[in-house]
């Protein structure tokens, strides 16, 4: 029986494409609830419990091979209560048990595997489980097999031990070694001040951050660290802050050396433009192909900066860089395949289409030469580096095709190619349209939106691109109308087919409000900035942690979570807890909010032993900690932002890389000393603490500015 002739679970009630994709398993799932939680107490049955995505290919082998088999199926409802989570809608839930998994086993990823007991605490945990024994490990069945044994007749220890990881989890996890909040609240430590806590150590723990980045770097290929290679363009970012603030220049060349790389290889869709998740090799040729939109967003932002740095420094008077381009592909890809109509952005593509992984992707010799001319596919054979081999293969597949070749930038092309190559990328992506695409995943998440909105606003900007404003715009107004209710100042994540949830995550709002500022300094529009304020409220309110500093991933409010955890590692994505910071920190200067600048100050402060031991671990921090040690230059424009004079100035001020600067206009909620300089004429003032430089009123008088 195919599994959609099957009769529907009860996932098929659900929103999350993930939990929908197992809707017709043959396994009684259910979906992270108090159903479930009741049914496993009611029946004392152990939980297993899947977590995934929607993209995940070897979340689609797990199901193939398991989920969709009867006989496995069987042993599931047998024993377990079987509970499938979307990892990207709720993310506090992974954390928690991929804290678990990689304590446990010392590696985690997706799908992942735990089983629980009907409290919700595991004692056993894993990632993909094969069908039958093989990478040094059991199969599915015999794991599960084991451990219905082990409930039966050795269930009390299991849940002594289920009980003890959960004590040194909650140990590992809180602030103050598993102290109950309760306990905490009566029993406040004294916290020292960040500036006595931070002031004294923060260049040297930026400098040390810079030194370990540069020793991760792979001078061949760039990038830091080995294969698999993810982007994670915070660390680049960082370096950049790094190169600036020290004048390394050595630092700044390992970063476009790494974003030159990265457009050339594999990882970077040589034709329709965006990223991959990550490179399986070193040299950034084969990707895991699925696209994600948070890598894609931050990916803008760091080749924006990459860009801006390099016009800095070009003698040319052509006005963009080599940078600029790849920017502009990847907004260009996300309107043109990962947009809402609405304007709300979609959150991934699939690895896979046909059963193949990539298949959507690469090309044979063969296909090539029917579909172009002879000089055409000599050009791009040579470009693109095909031959008849190919350079890769889904060795998860059981029939993996053959010849197949993943486009990267093999050899440059001569200015007399360059027409014969264009026509063939024109011809290879209008036969590219034509193939099954992958699945996309559309449900719109407020937090990987929140990221894209701010890479569309900046590159309105820096790029000077209506469309990327319009694109901006279109998106807030969506997430207020769908996912933001006004009455309450309520934020909620996810938003699919008409239906939003009820989930409170910190990432919704430290993303948001991150996208949100992005957007107020591209238009100066103060409504904007109102709305920053507000989500800043309800985030502090609801996340912050008055007594250990910093920010709760997160309400106090859950009752499906066996802990209240912070997120203290900016990985492919960032913390909430390091994209809150340096927001506040921002908003805090724009405004003159002195108790979100002291907020933010606590999760410096709460960070110091992170900075001084692992700074590796938290490079978007240790941006917020530059950010802190700077007093930021703020370029105020008075006069109408409609007006093609302030819209000159407002493209001058965000046209040089100064990391620690920030555009603001005269209405709303800002701070008292921009507020005092209201005025009709359009005139640019660059300000730096108390004291404004002379006003000026051309571009080029305030490029100069900037430049001093």
């Amino acid at each position: 029986m195919s599994s959609s002739a099957r009769p529907a679970n009860r996932l098929a009630r659900e929103k999350s494409p993930y939990l929908l994709q197992h809707a017709h398993n043959p396994v009684d799932w259910f979906p992270w609830s108090g159903e479930a939680f009741a049914r496993a107490r009611q029946e004392q049955k152990p939980i297993f419990l899947s977590i995934g995505y929607s993209t995940c290919h070897w979340c689609h082998v797990m199901e193939r091979e398991s989920f969709e088999n009867e006989a496995v199926a069987a042993v599931l409802n047998r024993h377990f209560v079987s509970i499938k989570v979307d990892r990207e809608e709720r993310p506090d839930v992974d954390k928690i048990y991929m804290t678990y998994v990689q304590a446990t086993t010392g590696a985690g990823g997706w799908p992942m595997s735990v089983f629980l007991t009907p409290a919700l605490k595991p004692f056993y945990g894993g990632t993909y489980f094969p069908p039958e024994p093989r990478y040094g490990r059991p199969s599915f069945v015999q794991l599960l097999e084991r451990i219905a044994e082990l409930w039966r007749e050795r269930r009390d220890e299991l849940v002594a031990n289920a009980d003890h990881i959960h004590a040194q989890l909650a140990e590992a996890m809180s602030p103050r070694g598993g102290v109950s909040a309760e306990r905490r609240q009566s029993e406040p430590e004294p916290r020292r001040s960040a500036e006595s806590s931070l002031r004294p150590h923060g260049e040297a723990w930026l400098r040390a951050a810079g030194a370990a980045f540069k020793e991760m770097y792979d001078p061949r290929h760039g990038g830091f660290g080995r294969a698999p290679k993810f982007p994670q363009p915070s660390q680049p970012q960082f370096l950049l802050r790094y190169a600036r603030r020290f004048g390394d220049a050595e630092a700044e060349r390992m970063v476009f050396h790494t974003c030159e790389r990265m457009a050339a290889g594999g990882l970077h869709d040589q034709l329709g433009g965006g990223f991959a998740r990550y490179s399986v090799d070193a040299e950034w040729l084969v990707p895991h192909f699925e696209k994600m939109l948070y890598d894609n967003a931050q990916l803008v932002q760091l080749y924006l900066d990459a860009h801006l740095i390099a016009q800095a420094e070009s003698q040319s008077s052509k006005p963009e860089t080599r940078f600029a381009p790849v920017a502009r592909a990847t907004l260009d890809y996300i309107l043109r395949d990962m947009t809402h109509p609405a304007g709300g952005f979609y959150s991934a593509e699939d690895a896979d289409s046909e059963g193949h992984e990539g298949k959507f992707y690469c090309w044979t010799r063969a296909e090539l030469s029917r579909l172009l001319t002879v000089e055409e596919f000599n050009v791009a054979v040579r470009h693109f580096g095909i031959t008849e081999a190919g350079n890769f293969t889904d060795h998860s597949h059981p029939a993996p095709l053959a010849g197949q070749n993943v486009l990267s930038l093999v050899a440059p092309v001569e200015s007399a190619d360059a027409p014969a190559l264009a026509s063939a990328k024109a011809k290879m992506f209008a036969a590219r349209v034509q193939r099954i695409r992958p699945h996309c995943d559309d449900k719109i998440l407020a937090s990987w939106n929140g990221l894209m909105l701010g890479a569309f606003a900046r590159a309105s900007a820096v790029l000077g691109d209506e469309r990327y404003r319009t694109a901006a715009e279109r998106n807030l107004r969506f997430l207020r109308e769908k996912l933001w209710d006004e009455a309450t100042q309520t934020l909620f994540h996810r938003w699919r087919d008409g239906e939003r949830d009820t989930v409170q995550l910190l990432d919704a709002y430290a993303f948001l409000l991150g996208g949100v500022l992005e957007l107020y300094e591209a238009t100066l529009e103060p409504a904007q900035l109102t709305f920053a304020v507000q989500l800043a409220e309800t985030m502090v309110a609801r996340f912050h942690d008055p007594v250990g500093g910093g920010f709760w991933q997160s309400g106090p409010d859950a009752p499906d979570l066996i802990l209240r955890v912070k997120d203290d590692t900016d990985g492919a994505e960032p913390a909430g807890n390091s994209v809150a910071t340096l927001a506040l920190l921002k908003l805090a200067a724009l405004t003159g909010r002195d108790d979100f600048r002291q907020v933010a100050e606590t999760a410096l402060a709460a960070a110091a032993d992170r900075f001084e031991r692992l700074p590796h671990a938290v490079p978007v921090l240790l941006q917020a900690l530059d950010f802190w040690l700077a007093d930021p230059a703020r370029v105020v424009l008075t006069g109408d932002p409609a007006d093609s004079a302030t819209r000159a100035l407002l493209q001058a001020a965000h046209a040089r890389y100064l990391p620690n600067k920030l555009v603001l206009g005269t209405a709303g909620p800002v701070e008292p000393l921009a507020r005092g300089l209201a005025g009709r004429e359009p005139a640019a003032h660059v300000c730096v603490g108390r004291a404004c430089r002379a006003p000026v009123r051309t571009a080029a008088e305030l490029a100069a500015l900037l430049a001093d």
